[in-house]
């Protein structure tokens, strides 16, 4: 066989022949001892040298990376000695010596070689253990503390199987010495860790960083970083949660974690895991456990079916092969992902490393057997299997030795040998295939090539274990708050454990079922932090047990927890101020807690004393509310000290700093004192928003403006960021740099100039917070309402929204200013805004990282919105169609307008010259909600309805109107020929003239009498009459076609001919000509006569017609300026004003609907020169439409105009509003 080319062929036969040699009978082993010997070398040779080839870099012989040292101490001292060692498969060390003063060797030492190394120890006698000499005259030993502290802190870390994690902590040394760093320590649950495949670790200068590569959940758990130096440990920790990967199908289980080899030998191990969480995912119903030799990427699986317990014994490996292992579990719906693989195990018998690092002591003695094992025992017990350990007997030959394992059952005597094809070399083996919950006893029997020994002591009967199942469910699950973001579990053991291997927590929403995975990887406390958790929300938890065969009934809900920090006491005020003094009292300021502990800061208390002194006295017996406070009962000339305590509802907090020494004497400056509590909003990347209060101490006169002022973080060079003073407590500050620091101050000023400086403020960062939005300010699409909305990023418990106009907060709601919050929302609302409400508004959000903003409404904009306002609020409903009429029969009338849209909610009214109609029977009034239209039905119309009929509609907050005018045309009171009024030329269709009538004759008999408007080919047909009482009815009819119309018709001409009137001059020619001379005549023809009627224009008919049409050029007459319809709004001024002419100068009158116009306060008429005639309304109403008609005449004739005038609604403070606004 070629080295390095293994044959799996010649391993069975040449398997086979050991086995064959070793299952014979005493005297054939005895016979073949020689030539199994020679066998099992050349084997063993084959398959280490294969094995070197398989291995590759992972195998290699023990190494010193770091060698022993040697040493020279005094005597009764201690003394270490170190080295470092590396090789595959781990080495092993021994070291041995002959004195404490001598050369120690340490030998190091796997299959693949031995390396050693030595070191000397020379021991000198000890002066100082002396009788001559003293403790006292040792000199003290100090070490130097260094206190680290964190600057910046690894948090939790969320992440998914496959990414990677890094944990980086940045700290400062104090002091910071080269020769004297700390060392870290990184700790995974209590596990310390080390560089390795799977974690990275890197420090120095200050920081440290742990890198998980690639995630698997066997990484999830609380990481704890250490600095330990010589005066003692620092330390932080957080959790790194590592949830599954996405399945290779839907549905199908996590990965299992945690995988393990036990009790590894010649040929099988004992792999054990833990089972995944199933939360979302179907029950586990199995395992399959995968080998992969050392050297290659071939897979294989070791189990034909799932085994449903999570511990499996892996046999048939080759002897001195090195191999991973991998689970992968499985479910209903398809198989995990693997599990992240083991380390490598070496399949080696247990007594090979016992001989190489010489744990076993050969006694050269030829020719015996082996005495009997003693001690056997069962180290491990399972449902099928056993594992037994003896102590081997005192062995004094060279020859090889082994192991026979006999079993029986416990009731039995029938002894049975386990392994006669395989020789057991390891006082250590596994005993398959037994029975489930069955009792056996072992005994062991020693053999080597002389003969076998006795059997050993029986062990008692052992008992394998029988499959108990799941654990039973947690108890009562308990949960407390933590912090802002998590919370604490603890939970009751379950009762039956049945071989508990830890605990899955999951959470909820409270009201949802969308249960999550806490961990993702089995805990083994019963308490638990949930991190990760959303501030504010409510959750509920559950627990799981589990073992080796799966997962518990879940336990009972957890009762709903809001999650929020827990309560503590806050940290202590700083920074106290002088305000003022006057000798007798002094006036102080602080600022307040950076942490309030998770409540409201509630109260305060001050104590003082005299510099140079020790004892503090209270100076207030109530707490205070205020960051103010006035000292009284001081002594004038005396120096003070002071410190302040802060409260919350879980205690008083620690005592801050003591301030620096105030002397009280009176203040006697001109200037102003400093001004104090400067606080900051709307921080962006180039600008922020200062505020402060005014200075206690106003000086000789008033101030008059403050001057703002800002350095950066560490320097003393001071910008004044307004030249000109501001007379208001507020000023934003621009031109800042990006993401630098800044520090500000705020001087007073008054006449006598500029007043002290106050305290520097805290440093404030210049740059916006993530995701930040301004306010928004328009006008309610629906209410009309002026509404500013303003949406935070960020909100915590406790958060509050602050508006302010002018940056002084509003708490005057009696205009109809209203603030509603909802959420991360808030909405500031004006109901009622008028010209007064321009301003800068601004909000803020208390317990956030400075969420703020604002907007400025100037006084344009404020007049736009109101008009929007106005418009939204009094809505006008669009019409399809005006008011229009149509004449029904029997002299009904129908009034109608189509709108493009109106709901089932509408109200209308009908008016008739300002007289509201009635919908009452025989009136009819009704609308359509589908096609939008409203119609009131007249039921007699005659010539006393003429005048303006309007419509009123109104539909929710929309409002319209609409207006007819029927009457008669004015200008037949002048010029009487121009024929019917409107009335009748707008009839249409066939209709009564007059309805019928009742006429009583001379000779008693009664006629019914009605009158046709029209009567033409459209009117032929059949006309019926029926008369009926209680006796009965009686019917007349008349057909009106062929020589019956025919004759009507001739008639009708007859009379129309013979009652023509003369001819008679209208001038329509300015100016005639010489053509226009002569006899002018007209023929009207019936079938009987002929009626000639004729004009002569030549001669005297010529001068007339010259005459008339030059006189009636100089008539009254309108030329210009009025518009046929007027629209005005409400509560305005109409004014319509026009130029006549005429010689002489015309006369002017006005009617209103026909009825002439009276001139009062509201309505005046003027004509000035006799050219420029105008009729004004003042205020016009509702009352006020209608048609107003203009009549111009003298004595050669006139003319009317007519104008339609329609008022509608009009928000009475508009104009006052528009006159306001061109004052700014």
């Amino acid at each position: 066989m070629k080295r390095g080319n293994y044959n799996h062929e010649y391993h069975h036969k040449q398997s086979k022949y050991v086995v064959k040699e070793y299952s014979s009978s005493e005297a054939v082993e005895e016979r073949y001892e020689h030539k199994t010997r020679v066998h099992v070398q050349e084997m063993i040779s084959a398959k280490m040298l294969d094995k070197y080839v398989r291995e590759g870099p992972m195998i290699r012989g023990p190494k010193f990376l770091a060698r022993l040292r040697s040493h020279t101490v005094f005597e009764h001292t201690p003394v270490k000695l170190f080295c470092t060692v590396d090789g595959f498969p781990m080495p092993i060390v021994k070291c041995c010596s002959t004195d404490d003063t001598a050369q120690y060797t340490v030998v190091a030492g796997n299959n693949h070689g031995q390396a050693s190394s030595q070191a000397s120890i020379i021991v000198k006698s000890n002066f100082f253990l002396s009788p001559n000499f003293s403790a006292a005259m040792l000199p003290k030993i100090h070490y130097t503390k260094i206190n680290i502290t964190f600057l910046e802190k690894f948090g939790p870390v969320f992440a998914t199987e496959g990414e990677s994690a890094s944990l980086t902590a940045t700290m400062t040394l104090t002091p910071n010495l080269a020769n004297l760093q700390p060392e870290a320590q990184w700790y995974r649950d209590d596990t310390r860790l080390f560089d390795s495949k799977w974690v990275k670790i890197e420090t120095g200068r200050g920081v440290t960083t742990l890198t998980l590569p690639n995630l698997f959940k066997d990484d999830e758990g609380l990481y704890t970083l250490r600095m330990v130096t010589k005066g003692g440990t620092a330390e932080h920790s957080a959790f790194v949660s590592v949830s599954d990967g996405p399945p290779p199908v839907p549905g199908a289980p996590g990965a299992p974690m945690d995988i393990k080899i036990h009790d590894a030998n010649r040929d099988y191990v004992i792999v054990s895991w833990k089972p995944p969480n199933t939360t979302t995912e179907g029950p586990i119903l199995g395992y399959f456990v995968d080998k992969c030799e050392v050297g290659t990427e071939n897979w294989t699986q070791c189990n034909d079916h799932p085994i449903k317990i999570c511990k499996y014994p892996v046999s048939g490996l080759f002897e001195g092969h090195s191999y991973y292992f991998r689970v992968r579990a499985v479910n209903s719906h398809g198989i995990s992902k693997p599990s992240r693989m083991s380390d490598p195990i070496a399949a080696l018998d247990p007594t090979e490393f016992a001989k190489l690092h010489g744990k076993i002591d050969v006694v050269v003695a030829e020719g015996k057997p082996p005495g009997a094992p003693s001690g056997i025992n069962a180290s491990e017990t399972d449902r099928t299997y056993v594992v037994l350990s003896w102590k081997a007997p005192a062995y004094s030959s060279k020859a090889p030795m082994w192991y026979y394992i006999e079993k029986c059952l416990a009731d039995t005597g029938a002894w049975q040998r386990v392994n006669t094809q395989v020789p057991i070399r390891s006082p250590r083996y596994a005993v398959f295939d037994l029975a489930e919950g069955k009792q056996y006893k072992f005994r062991v029997v020693s053999a080597n090539m002389y003969g076998n020994s006795e059997p050993s002591e029986p062990t008692g009967p052992i008992e394998t274990q029988e499959l108990k199942g799941v654990p039973s469910a947690p108890g009562q699950v308990i949960s407390t708050r933590e912090t802002d973001t998590s919370v604490l579990i603890q939970w009751a053991p379950p009762k039956e454990p049945n071989n508990l291997i830890g605990y899955y927590i999951d959470q909820c929403v409270k009201g949802s079922k969308d249960w999550t995975s806490a961990n993702h990887k089995p805990h083994k406390s019963t308490k638990f932090v949930v991190s990760g958790l959303t501030k504010g929300e409510t959750y509920v938890f559950r627990v799981q047990a589990i073992n080796e065969l799966g997962l518990s009934d879940e336990s009972q809900e957890s009762a709903p927890l809001t999650v929020k920090a827990a309560l503590t006491i806050p940290s202590s005020p700083y920074d106290i101020g002088l305000l003022n003094c006057d000798g007798h009292s002094m006036v102080l300021n602080w600022k307040k807690p950076l942490h309030t502990g998770g409540a409201k800061i509630k109260e305060y208390y001050v104590d003082k004393r005299r510099s140079g002194t020790t004892m503090w006295r209270e100076v207030h017996i109530p707490p205070l509310t205020e960051r103010l406070y006035k000292v009284e009962g001081l002594t004038e000339g005396a120096v003070y000290q002071f410190h302040v305590y802060a409260a919350n509802l879980a205690g008083l907090g620690t005592a801050s700093k003591q301030s620096a020494d105030f002397t009280c004497e009176a203040w006697t400056m001109p200037e102003p004192g400093p001004a104090y509590n400067l606080t900051f909003t709307e921080v962006r990347d180039n600008s922020l928003v200062v505020e402060w209060q005014k200075p206690v101490y106003a000086g000789s006169g008033p101030i008059t403006g403050y001057h703002v002022e800002y350095a950066k973080k560490g320097t003393s060079e001071w910008t004044t960021a307004n030249q000109t003073a501001v007379s208001h407590r507020f000023f934003k500050v621009t031109g800042l740099e990006a993401n630098t620091s800044y520090i500000f101050r705020v001087r007073g000023v008054n006449a006598a100039g500029v007043g002290m400086a106050s305290m520097p403020s805290d440093p404030v960062y210049a740059k916006a917070v993530a995701g930040f939005q301004e306010v928004s300010c328009g006008v309610d699409e629906k209410s009309g309402d002026i509404v500013m909305s303003f949406e935070s990023c960020q909100m915590n418990e406790g958060s509050q929204f602050i508006w302010k106009k002018d940056y002084k907060e509003i708490t005057d709601f009696s205009k109809g200013v209203v603030i509603k919050t909802e959420g991360s929302h808030s909405k500031l609302i004006f109901k009622n805004a008028d010209k007064e409400d321009f301003g800068t508004y601004s909000v803020s959000v208390t317990n956030t990282e400075g969420v703020s903003s604002s907007y400025k409404i100037s006084a344009e904009e404020l007049a736009k919105m109101l008009a929007l306002s106005y418009d939204i609020r009094h809505p006008i409903i669009p019409l399809k169609s005006e008011l229009a009429y149509k004449i029904l029969e029997r002299g009904r009338m129908r009034f109608w307008l189509q709108a493009e849209e109106i709901s089932s909610n509408v109200t209308y009214k009908f008016f008739a010259n300002n007289k509201e109609l009635s919908g009452a029977d025989p009136n009819k009034m009704g609308h359509d909600v589908s096609t939008g239209i409203i119609e009131f039905i007249m039921d007699h119309f005659t010539e006393e309805n003429e005048g303006t009929f309007t419509c009123q509609i109104t539909d929710g907050g929309g409002k319209a109107q609409s207006s007819l005018v029927l009457i008669g045309d004015g200008k037949r009171a002048y010029v009487p020929s121009l024929g019917l009024s409107l009335l009748h030329l707008s009839t249409t269709g066939p209709h009564f003239s007059e309805f019928l009538s009742l006429q009583v004759g001379e000779d008693c008999s009664v006629t019914l009498v009605c009158k046709v408007n029209t009567f033409s080919l459209k009117t032929t047909g059949v006309y019926k009459a029926t008369i009926s009482d209680d006796r009965g009815k009686d019917m007349s009819q008349i057909n009106i076609s062929g020589k019956v119309f025919e004759d009507a018709i001739n008639k009708i001409s007859q009379l129309a001919g013979a009652s023509a009137a003369e001819l008679v001059i209208n001038c329509t020619v300015i100016e005639p000509m010489e053509k226009d001379k002569g006899m002018y005549s007209i023929m009207i023809t019936d079938p009987e006569n002929t009626h000639k009627r004729k004009l002569d224009l030549s001669g005297d008919g010529q001068y007339l017609l010259t005459l008339i049409c030059s006189l009636f050029q100089y008539r009254g007459k309108v030329v210009g300026g009025l518009p046929d319809v007027v629209t005005i709004m409400e509560k305005k001024t109409l004014s319509l004003t026009c130029t006549v002419c005429g010689d002489p100068k015309p006369q002017v009158s006005w009617l209103k609907n026909g009825a002439d116009v009276e001139p009062d306060d509201q309505y005046v008429v003027s004509l000035d020169q006799g050219k420029f005639a105008s009729l004004t309304i003042k205020g016009v109403t509702m009352e006020d439409s209608g048609r107003y008609t203009m009549i111009v005449q003298n004595k050669y004739g006139g003319e009317s105009v007519d104008i339609v005038v329609s008022v509608t609604a009009v928000y009475h403070k508009l104009l006052d509003l528009l006159r306001a606004v061109k004052c700014f």
